[in-house]
C-alpha cells in the first residue's frame, strides 16, 4: 500500500517537473519569437529610413535620412560636433539599465501599436512635405514605440530617456535665426559687465569698443553668439540632470537651466577676451586666447550646472533641523 502511494507521489512530482519544463520552453519560445520580430522590425526600419527616408535635395543627400543627418552635421561644423556622441550616450544608458529592462514585467500594448502607426504616418508626412527632420523624429518615436508595443509600458518607461535623447541627433540648424539676437544680447551684457568692472567700454551694434583707447576693439560675430555652446550644453545637461536629480520636476528645472547657463558661459568668454586685451594687448586676445577661449564657456557653464544640481539635491528642511539641533546641543 505504501509502495503504491510512493509511486503515485513520484509520478506527480515528475508530472509537475515536466509541466514546468514545458511552461519554460513555451515562454522562451515566445521570447524568441518577440526577439525575432523585433530584429525584423529593426531591419525594416533601417531599410525604410536608409533607402526611403529623404526627399529633400536627393541629388545631394540621396534617399537616406541618416546620410542627410550626417551631411548636415558636417555642414554645421563645430556647432554640431557632439552629434555623433548622442547615440553612444543612449547606448550607455541602456547598458546601465539592462538589469531593470530584463526584470521588468512584459506584455504587448495596444497603445504602443497606436504609436507605431502614428510614427509611420509622421514619416509619410515628412516625405511628402520634404521635411527630413520630421521623418527623423518619427524614427525616434518608432525606436521607442516598437518595444512599447512588444513588451508593454514597464519596459517603455525605462526607455523614455535613452530614446528621447536621440532627438538631440536631429540637426537644429534652423536655430540659426537665434544667432543675431544672441549676438546682441551677449554684446550688451558683456559691455555692462565690463563697465561694472571699471573697464570703460561702449557697444556699437554687435561690436564692443574700449573708450579708454588702445584697449580693445572687436565684434561679437556669429561664431561667438553662443549658439554652439547652447546646443552642446542642452545635450550635456540633459544627461547630468537625468542621473543626478531624483524627481522629474528637478530634472526638468536643471535641464531648462542649460539655456541661461550657456549664455552666461558665453558672456564670460567675451568679458575675458576684453580683459586679456587690456592686460596683454588686442593681438594676443584676438588670436591665441580667442582660439582657446571656447573652453571658458564650458568651464563656467558646467561649473554652474554642477553647483545648481548640488544645490537642488540639498534637503533644506533636514539641514535646518540639524542646524537647530546642533545649536541646542551647543547651548
Amino acid at each position: 500500500m505504501l509502495q503504491v502511494e510512493g509511486e503515485k507521489g513520484m509520478e506527480s512530482v515528475e508530472t509537475r517537473i515536466w509541466s514546468e519544463r514545458w511552461r519554460l520552453a513555451a515562454l522562451s519560445q515566445a521570447e524568441l519569437i518577440k526577439i525575432g520580430l523585433a530584429s525584423a522590425v529593426i531591419g525594416l526600419l533601417f531599410f525604410v529610413f536608409n533607402f526611403q527616408g529623404n526627399t529633400l535635395e536627393t541629388h545631394v543627400f540621396g534617399r537616406s535620412s541618416l546620410w542627410w543627418m550626417w551631411k548636415v552635421w558636417e555642414y554645421m561644423g563645430g556647432d554640431f560636433s557632439h552629434g555623433p556622441l548622442i547615440p553612444c550616450v543612449s547606448a550607455i544608458v541602456l547598458w546601465i539599465k539592462r538589469n531593470e529592462l530584463i526584470a521588468a514585467p512584459k506584455s504587448t500594448s495596444s497603445i504602443g501599436l497606436a504609436l507605431v502607426i502614428t510614427a509611420l504616418l509622421m514619416h509619410w508626412v515628412g516625405l511628402r512635405a520634404q521635411q527630413t527632420r520630421l521623418s527623423l523624429m518619427a524614427l525616434g518615436l518608432l525606436i521607442w514605440a516598437v518595444p512599447f508595443y512588444l513588451y508593454g509600458w514597464r519596459v517603455a518607461k525605462l526607455l523614455i530617456f535613452p530614446c528621447a535623447y536621440l532627438l538631440f541627433c536631429i540637426p537644429m540648424n534652423f536655430l540659426d535665426s537665434l544667432t543675431f539676437p544672441l549676438r546682441m544680447f551677449a554684446a550688451t551684457s558683456s559691455t555692462l559687465i565690463l563697465n561694472g568692472l571699471g573697464i570703460e567700454a561702449e557697444q556699437v551694434g554687435s561690436a564692443i569698443y574700449s573708450t579708454a583707447g588702445g584697449g580693445f576693439n572687436f565684434d561679437v560675430a556669429d561664431p561667438c553668439s553662443g549658439i554652439r555652446s547652447l546646443l552642446a550644453m542642452t545635450a550635456l545637461t540633459a544627461v547630468y540632470a537625468y542621473f543626478t536629480q531624483k524627481t522629474l520636476l528637478k530634472k526638468w528645472i536643471l535641464f531648462l537651466s542649460s539655456i541661461p547657463l550657456a549664455i552666461i558661459g558665453n558672456m564670460a568668454r567675451i568679458v575675458t577676451i576684453a580683459l586679456v586685451a587690456e592686460a596683454f594687448g588686442e593681438k594676443i586676445a584676438l588670436t591665441l586666447y580667442h582660439d582657446y577661449s571656447g573652453y571658458v564657456v564650458f568651464a563656467v557653464a558646467i561649473g554652474f550646472m554642477v553647483a545648481l544640481g548640488s544645490l537642488m539635491n540639498i534637503n533644506f528642511r533636514e539641514e535646518w533641523r540639524a542646524w537647530k539641533l546642533a545649536n541646542l546641543n551647543h547651548t
